[in-house]
């Protein structure tokens, strides 16, 4: 079973438990793909879907860390809400020592060796960890491990 079919099992749970909000954030989730496939006349695979997911989740993470600055809770509790929702259809998050190990290998398979080679190792990394760990934090990895 595919990622964008168990969205729409998802979207068809909420709505026979008449859950509003999850339903509202499932069917923007749909409208997202539904935008890619249009624009791009492309059928989206799960790869691409997770990749949705994740820049998804990063858009949220921003507007939390945005509205909690600016004392707006109630707005940020929904996002964290969305967040929540969205995270569900990714897969499990790796842990450090899982991230550590990638990036080491990475390092390794690439034959980087200064800071000017992260983008081959970034090239090596992020398949593997898509939808599982912010790359925001992977880049920082990176960069504390070339020096």
């Amino acid at each position: 079973m595919s990622l964008k079919d168990t969205i729409k099992d998802a979207m068809k749970a909420a709505m026979r438990a008449k859950e509003k909000e999850r339903l509202g954030t499932i069917r923007m989730i749909q409208a997202e793909i539904k935008r890619i496939e249009v624009d791009e006349r492309i059928e989206v695979d799960d790869e691409r879907l997770l990749a949705v997911l994740d820049k998804m989740c990063k858009q949220r993470r921003d507007s939390i860390t945005q509205f909690d600055d600016a004392g707006r809770t109630e707005l940020a509790d929904i996002e964290r809400f969305e967040m929540g929702v969205i995270q569900e259809f990714l897969p499990a998050a790796l842990t450090d020592e899982e991230l550590d190990q990638i990036v080491t290998q990475a390092i390794a398979d690439s034959g980087a060796e200064s800071a000017r080679d992260m983008g081959k190792v970034m090239g090596l990394v992020k398949p593997q960890v898509q939808g599982r760990a912010d790359m925001g934090a992977i880049s920082k990895l990176v960069k504390t491990k070339l020096g």
